[in-house]
C-alpha cells in the first residue's frame, strides 16, 4: 500500500487544469541526457571507442550532462567525474603555482582546484618581491568561465578547423605582394615569446612588432629609457621609506602597474615609535590620497609645476615656486622633509609628461634614495604610443598587408578609433588572437581564439631577474590555441610551446620543474634573441634623448592649460582596470573603494564646480542616489549623458573619469554599463582640457553607502590618533575604553561585572579571532572578491544593489570627516549647542576631508544579539567562537538582521542561482563551475553572512588530526586573511600561546567596534595612527 501513497506538493495540484502544475511536470528535469542518440543506434555504438570508464566520467556529473544536452561543447577532463583519474582525489583541493599576465594585470598566484576545476585564486607568498595582487587578479578565475568566449577558430564568420585556418592564412600571407605584416600585441613581458616573435620576424620578410598598452605609461617609459637605456619602469620598495611624496601618482591603484600596497602598508604600521610620512598632491580623490597623512589639492597643471619646484628646492634652491600661497607652503614643507629623509625619502609622480618623470628620477638620484630600484626594474609595461600612432598611419596609407591583433582591443580602446577602423578596412588579412569576438574581432576576417591564462603555458619576467612560469590548471574548455603555439607552427617548428619553454630554460638557480612548482625563479633567463632593441632605439630617438636640464627647460616653458575648460584626469578604476574583464559580474558589482558605487563609471566633480554648473546629486525617497547628466567635449569628440558624481576632495577646476567601461561586443547586456572614455584619451595622454555642459535627465546610481560620516562618533567606530600622541601619551588617552556604572561606581566595559550574559568556557580547543589593522588596510578590496569566490556569494545586479540588497559578506566602509579632520568633527559634536541640529556632523566636508577605511564583516559576537531573537534557532554560537548559520532552519523572519548592530547580515530576497532574472555566472553551467563545493548555495528566503570561513578552519583541524600532529601558528586562515597581502587582516586561534593573533590581541592599539554595547566581538581592530609631523 505504501507504494500507492500520493504526496501533494501544493494545493495547486487540486486544480486539474492548472498551468503551473503542468509546467512543473515538464520542467522538473529540464536537461535530458541524449542517450538514445548513441545507445539506440547499433552502428554508432559499434564504431564508438568510448570505454566504460570514460562513459562514467562523461555522464556521472550533472554539469557534464547539462553541457552535453545543451550542445555547449565537448565534455572533457575539465568536468568532475564519478570515477576520478588517478591524480585527483575527490574532495581534496590541489594547488598550482602560475602567473596572470593579461597585458594590464601581472601577478604570481596559486590556483586552488577542486576535481579538476579552478575555483579560487590565492597569493603566492614565494613571489612577494613582485608586489601585491588586486581585486581583479582574484576575480580572474571567473573570467575563465565566461560564456562569451570564442569556442573555436573562424574565418569570415564561419567555424573551421585549426588545420584549415593555418592553410588558408598561409595562402593569404604568401600573396601580400611585399606589404608588411604587423604584430600588434599586448605587453607580454615574456622572454620566450620575445624569442618566438624574433623567429617569426626572421621567417617572414617585412614583419614588424608593435606593443600596445590600452592604458600606457609612455611618459615614464620614455624617461626611464632616456636615463637608464632600458624601456622599463622603476620598482619601489616602500617598506623602509620615511618620507613618501607623491605628485599625482596613485601608488595604491594602478600607477605604473600597481602592486605597491604590501611594502607601503609595512611602512605605515608604527614600529618602535616610527612610521613613514606620506604627502599626496592630487586632483582626483584616490586610494593613495585617502591613506595619506597630508593630502593637498592640485590640478594636473599645477602638478607639473610642483615636480619642478620640488627638484629646485631639494637641490638647494630657495626661489619662488610660482604656485598659490597654500601650494607654495605645502611644496616647500614636502621638499624640506624629503631632504631631511635623504636616502629614506622618495618622490614619485603620475604626471603624464616625460619631462616631469625625468625630473622625478633625477630627484631620487640626488637624494640617493634606496626606495627606488632602477637596477631590477618592472617590465610590465612595454607599450609604445609613437609606434601605435605610426601603425594607424601606415594602415591608412595601404602599406600594411596583414595585421595580427594579440591580446588587445584597439577598436574599443584607441582614442583615434575612427582612423584605426578606416585603416583596418585597407588591410587584407586581419587576424584577432583574443579570447572573445570583441570590437576588434568583429572587424577581422580571421578569429583565432586564445585560452585563458589558467589554461596556458608561458613565462613572465615581471621584474628584471624574476621569472614566473605559467602552467595550465585545467584542460582548455574550448578549441583554443595559444598565440605562441601558432608562431611555432608558422615558423615550421614542430615543438609544442611547453617543450619550447622547457628546452629554453637556462636558469642556474632552479630546475624547470622546481620553478614550475614554486611559480617563480630568480636570476636571468635570457632568450637568445630579443625584440626590444629596435623599440628602444626608436622610442629614444622619438624623445630625442632627454636630460634633466632639457626636462626642466621644457616644464618651465609650458603655459597654463589651454582654454577655460576643466582639467580632466582619466584613470583606471579599482574594479575594471582597462576593461579587459568587463564581462565579469564580480567586478561589476564590486563597489568602488572611494565612491562606494558599482555598475558604473561617472564624472567626479567638486561641489564648487557642480554648484556653478547646476549639477546635483540627490537622494531619493527610497534612499537611493541619483545624479545629473553632462556632455563632455574634447575637440571634435563628444561624450553625451555622462553621469556626475559630486566627489568630496576633488580639486576645483578638475574632473575625473574612469576608463574601461562602455564595452558592447562580447559583453552580456546586463554588463554593458557606463560610458567609453577612451575617445578622450587623446594622444595617449591621461590629462586633457575639456568642456562640460549640463544636460537634462537623472542617472540612477547603485551606491551602497549613503551615510558618509561617523557623525562625531569616531571613538566608537574608527579610532584615530597622531604618531606624536601615540608615542608620548598613555594608551588610555588615545584608545579609551568605555565605562559603565556598577554598584555606584564606574567600571570598564571589559570588566566581567559589566557583563549581564552567562559566559561559556572558551578555553577548550581553538577559539578564533580576526584582527584588522587600520594602518595597514588601504581599502583595495581584494578581500571582498576573495570572500565572493570562497563562499559562493551571489551577484544580484545593479537594480538590487540600488535597492541596498547587495550580498557582500564583507564590506569596506569609507568615511569622510565633516570638518577638515575627524578630530575637529568630534570636537564640533562635543561643543554643539543644545538646540542645534546634528546635521552639521552628518554631512561630509566637500573641500578636502580626511578619509578612513574600515573592513566590516560579521563580528562573531560571543554575546550575539542576533542569536537571541531567532525564533527557529537557525543561529547558534559555536565553541570555536563562530556565530553559525543553519540555512535549512532559517525561515527568513529577518529578526536577526534588525537586531545586528553592525548590519552585516544579508537576506536572499530572490533565488539568485539558476534564475533567468539574475542572469550572471550562477545561471549557466559554465559559470557554476567556479562554485566552491565546500560551501552551500543559499536559497530564496534564507539569511546569510560571514561564516569566518568555517569550512577552512574545519579542514585545518581535520588535516592535523588525520596526520597526528599539532596545528602550528599561521595554519588557520580565512579567505580575506589569505587575500590581504598588505597584512591588515590576520586570523588565528587565541588559545594558541605565543601565536601572532595573541600578540595582536594584547597590542595597545587593539579596540573593538562599538565596544560599549557589550556584545563581545571576536573581531578586533587596531587604532589608526597618522604621522602629522610637519617639517
Amino acid at each position: 500500500m505504501s507504494s500507492n501513497k500520493k504526496y501533494w506538493k501544493s494545493v495547486e495540484e487540486l486544480n486539474e487544469n492548472s498551468s503551473i502544475v503542468e509546467a512543473l511536470k515538464h520542467n522538473e528535469f529540464p536537461h535530458e541526457i541524449p542517450t538514445d542518440e548513441f545507445l539506440g543506434n547499433k552502428d554508432t555504438l559499434d564504431s564508438s571507442s568510448t570505454t566504460r570508464r570514460d562513459f562514467l566520467k562523461y555522464v556521472g556529473f550533472s554539469t557534464a550532462a547539462a553541457s552535453l544536452a545543451a550542445c555547449e561543447g565537448p565534455v572533457v577532463k575539465s568536468i568532475p567525474y564519478v570515477v576520478a583519474p588517478e591524480r585527483i582525489t575527490v574532495g581534496r583541493a590541489d594547488y598550482y603555482a602560475t602567473v596572470m599576465a593579461d597585458g594590464f594585470d601581472f601577478a604570481s598566484v596559486l590556483v586552488k582546484t577542486r576535481e579538476g576545476r579552478p575555483i579560487k585564486i590565492e597569493n603566492n607568498k614565494m613571489a612577494s618581491a613582485l608586489g601585491g595582487n588586486n581585486a581583479r587578479v582574484h576575480a580572474s578565475v571567473l573570467s575563465m568561465y565566461d560564456t562569451k568566449r570564442l569556442q573555436g577558430p573562424k574565418i569570415d564568420g564561419g567555424s573551421v578547423s585549426w588545420s584549415e585556418f593555418d592553410d588558408k592564412l598561409a595562402q593569404q600571407l604568401s600573396g601580400l605582394g611585399g606589404k608588411s605584416i604587423v604584430l600588434l600585441t599586448q605587453t607580454f613581458a615574456s622572454p620566450s615569446t620575445s624569442k618566438l616573435i624574433s623567429d617569426f620576424t626572421a621567417a617572414y620578410p617585412n614583419v614588424k612588432h608593435v606593443t600596445y598598452d590600452a592604458i600606457g605609461e609612455n611618459a615614464a617609459l620614455d624617461a626611464f629609457e632616456s636615463k637608464y637605456g632600458m624601456r622599463a619602469l622603476p620598482d619601489y620598495d616602500f617598506s623602509e621609506a620615511e618620507v613618501i611624496v607623491s605628485v599625482g601618482a596613485d601608488l595604491l591603484g594602478d600607477w605604473q602597474g600597481g602592486g605597491f600596497g604590501p611594502t607601503y602598508s609595512k611602512s605605515r604600521v608604527p614600529k618602535n615609535g616610527k612610521m613613514s610620512r606620506h604627502i599626496q598632491f592630487e586632483a582626483n580623490m584616490t586610494l593613495s590620497g585617502g591613506n595619506a597623512d597630508k593630502r593637498v589639492l592640485a590640478t594636473p597643471g599645477d602638478q607639473k609645476k610642483i615636480v619642478a619646484a620640488i627638484q629646485s628646492l631639494v637641490s638647494g634652491g630657495s626661489g619662488s615656486t610660482g604656485l598659490s600661497e597654500e601650494l607654495d607652503a605645502a611644496v616647500k614643507s614636502a621638499a624640506k622633509q624629503l631632504r631631511a629623509a635623504g636616502s629614506k625619502g622618495v618622490l614619485i609622480t603620475g604626471v603624464d609628461d616625460a619631462n616631469a618623470q625625468m625630473v622625478a628620477l633625477s630627484v631620487n638620484e640626488s637624494l640617493g634614495s634606496t626606495i627606488i630600484d632602477t637596477a631590477a626594474p618592472k617590465m610590465t609595461r612595454q607599450g609604445n604610443a609613437q609606434e601605435v600612432s605610426q601603425l594607424v598611419k601606415d594602415m591608412n596609407s595601404g602599406s600594411v598587408g596583414a595585421l595580427f591583433v594579440v591580446g588587445v582591443n584597439p577598436a574599443y580602446s584607441l582614442p583615434n578609433v575612427k582612423e584605426f577602423k578606416s585603416g583596418l578596412e585597407k588591410v587584407a588579412v586581419r587576424v584577432s588572437f583574443n579570447m572573445k569576438e570583441d570590437e576588434t574581432g568583429l572587424l577581422c576576417n580571421y578569429l583565432a581564439p586564445t585560452p585563458h591564462y589558467l589554461e596556458s603555458w608561458g613565462d613572465v619576467e615581471m621584474k628584471k631577474g624574476y621569472v614566473c612560469l605559467m602552467q595550465p590548471t585545467i584542460k582548455p574548455l574550448f578549441d583554443t590555441r595559444q598565440f605562441q603555439e601558432s608562431l611555432l607552427k608558422w615558423t615550421g617548428n614542430d615543438m609544442s610551446y611547453y617543450d619550447y619553454l622547457k628546452s629554453n630554460w637556462s636558469n642556474a638557480e632552479k630546475s624547470f620543474n622546481q620553478a614550475l612548482q614554486d611559480g617563480i625563479a630568480t636570476g636571468a633567463m635570457t632568450p637568445t634573441a630579443d625584440d626590444t632593441a629596435s623599440v628602444t632605439q626608436e622610442s629614444m630617438s622619438a624623445e630625442g634623448g632627454m636630460t634633466l636640464s632639457s626636462a626642466l627647460t621644457a616644464l618651465a616653458q609650458e603655459g597654463e592649460a589651454s582654454g577655460n575648460g576643466f582639467e580632466l584626469t582619466l584613470y583606471s578604476s579599482t574594479g575594471l582596470g582597462d576593461g579587459g574583464q568587463a564581462n565579469n559580474p564580480w567586478l561589476q558589482e564590486f563597489p568602488d573603494p572611494i565612491t562606494r558605487t558599482s555598475w558604473d563609471n561617472y564624472l567626479t566633480m567638486s561641489k564648487k564646480d557642480a554648484d556653478r554648473l547646476g549639477v546635483e546629486n540627490e537622494i531619493t525617497s527610497k534612499g537611493a542616489l541619483n545624479g545629473s547628466y553632462v556632455t563632455v567635449t574634447l575637440g571634435d569628440v563628444t561624450l553625451e549623458n555622462v553621469p556626475v558624481f559630486i566627489q568630496p576632495g576633488q580639486a576645483p577646476g578638475s574632473v575625473g573619469l574612469a576608463l574601461g567601461y562602455g564595452k558592447k561586443a562580447a559583453v552580456q547586456e546586463e554588463m554593458q554599463v557606463g560610458v567609453n572614455a577612451y575617445p578622450l584619451y587623446k594622444d595617449f595622454k591621461s590629462t586633457q582640457t575639456v568642456q562640460i555642459k549640463k544636460t537634462s535627465g537623472w542617472h540612477e546610481f547603485a551606491c551602497v553607502q549613503m551615510q558618509n560620516t561617523m557623525a562625531g562618533r569616531a571613538d566608537d567606530i574608527i579610532k584615530e590618533t597622531t604618531l606624536e600622541i601615540f608615542n608620548t601619551k598613555d594608551a588610555s588617552e588615545w584608545n579609551h575604553v568605555g565605562h559603565v556604572d556598577y554598584n555606584h561606581s564606574e567600571i570598564s566595559v571589559r570588566d566581567k561585572n559589566a557583563d549581564i550574559w552567562e559566559s561559556f568556557d572558551d578555553t577548550f580547543g581553538p577559539h578564533f579571532n580576526l584582527s584588522i589593522d587600520l594602518n595597514a588596510c588601504t581599502g583595495c578590496g581584494a578581500c571582498v572578491i576573495a570572500c565572493h569566490a570562497e563562499n559562493n556569494v551571489p551577484v544580484v545586479g545593479k537594480q538590487e544593489v540600488r535597492n541596498f540588497r547587495d550580498m557582500h559578506w564583507l564590506r569596506i566602509d569609507r568615511y569622510y570627516s565633516s570638518e577638515d579632520t575627524f578630530a575637529e568633527e568630534t570636537k564640533t559634536l562635543e561643543e554643539l549647542p543644545a538646540m542645534d541640529s546634528y546635521s552639521v556632523v552628518e554631512k561630509q566636508s566637500y573641500d578636502n576631508p580626511e578619509v578612513a577605511f574600515q573592513p566590516v564583516m560579521c563580528q562573531h559576537c560571543n554575546h550575539a544579539p542576533c542569536e537571541t531573537v531567532c525564533p527557529v534557532a537557525a543561529i547558534g554560537h559555536g565553541r570555536q567562537g563562530q556565530n553559525q548559520m543553519t540555512y535549512n532552519r532559517c525561515v527568513g523572519t529577518r529578526y536577526c538582521a534588525n537586531n545586528c548592530p553592525y548590519k552585516v547580515r544579508r537576506f536572499n530576497w530572490f533565488l539568485y542561482s539558476e534564475n533567468d532574472e539574475f542572469d550572471y555566472n550562477m545561471n549557466n553551467d559554465l559559470g557554476r563551475m567556479v562554485l566552491n563545493p565546500d560551501v552551500t548555495v543559499r536559497s530564496r528566503g534564507v539569511m546569510e553572512k560571514c561564516s569566518m570561513c568555517i569550512q577552512m578552519t574545519q579542514k585545518t583541524i581535520l588535516d592535523a588530526k588525520r596526520e597526528g600532529r599539532v596545528i602550528e601558528d599561521g595554519e588557520f586562515a580565512t579567505a580575506c586573511s589569505n587575500a590581504c597581502d598588505n597584512g591588515a587582516i590576520k586570523f588565528g586561534d587565541v588559545n594558541m600561546p605565543d601565536s601572532e593573533i595573541v600578540a595582536l590581541k594584547n597590542d595597545k592599539r587593539k579596540y573593538y567596534l562599538l565596544e560599549d554595547i557589550g556584545v563581545k566581538p571576536n573581531v578586533f581592530y587596531h587604532v589608526k595612527v597618522k604621522n602629522t609631523a610637519e617639517a
